[in-house]
């Protein structure tokens, strides 16, 4: 399958279809874990409740510790 992607506000989206989703369990809300080994963009449903929270929690200790920072850089 070749897709191509679209313009989302001033980003790009990729179009994923319902029966991709559907075979890997993917809802609209489901937290989704996106890596890349330098050529390919590898996009994985999060199902591991644990690592969710450890994601969570290491994503809430950088917004405390840098979120000045984060705040300049988003402006």
């Amino acid at each position: 399958m070749i897709k191509t992607m679209i313009q989302h506000g001033n980003s790009s989206a990729l179009i994923i279809d319902k029966p991709i989703l559907e075979l890997l369990n993917i809802e609209q809300n489901t937290p989704l874990e996106i890596i890349t080994d330098g050529k390919n963009i590898i996009i994985s449903p999060i199902s591991d409740t644990e690592r969710l929270n450890k994601l969570n929690s290491s994503l809430n200790k950088i917004n405390t510790r840098f979120s000045k920072t984060l705040r300049k850089l988003a402006k």
